[in-house]
């Protein structure tokens, strides 16, 4: 049974967001808010980019391609062919211990 979600009130460049949430998905939601707050301000604070519309695309955008970065880490590592490789090597051990 879910839990009554609670108000969580977020601030991001100053500007306050009440968001409602799942109790124990309040403390991912904070640190969320935190990493898109320094990554406004950073893009705010160069002067680079103007407008707080365009600074939360640019924000938004950045994430996203962090996001897919990471994520094709983790599809390369997982790659099948570095399974089959740690699998080979794991019953060399395995081998070399028996026979030790």
């Amino acid at each position: 049974m879910s839990k009554k979600p609670a108000t969580v009130t977020l601030t991001i460049l100053d500007k306050d967001y009440t968001i409602a949430c799942q109790p124990e998905e309040q403390s991912a939601l904070l640190d969320t808010a935190q990493q898109l707050n320094a990554k406004m301000r950073r893009l705010h604070d160069s002067g680079k980019v103007t407008g707080t519309d365009r600074i939360a695309v640019m924000a938004a955008l950045n994430l996203a391609h962090e996001l897919e970065v990471d994520k094709q880490r983790v599809i390369s590592v997982s790659d099948p062919d570095i399974t089959r490789k740690l699998i080979s090597l794991r019953h060399k051990i395995e081998n070399v211990l028996e026979n030790s």
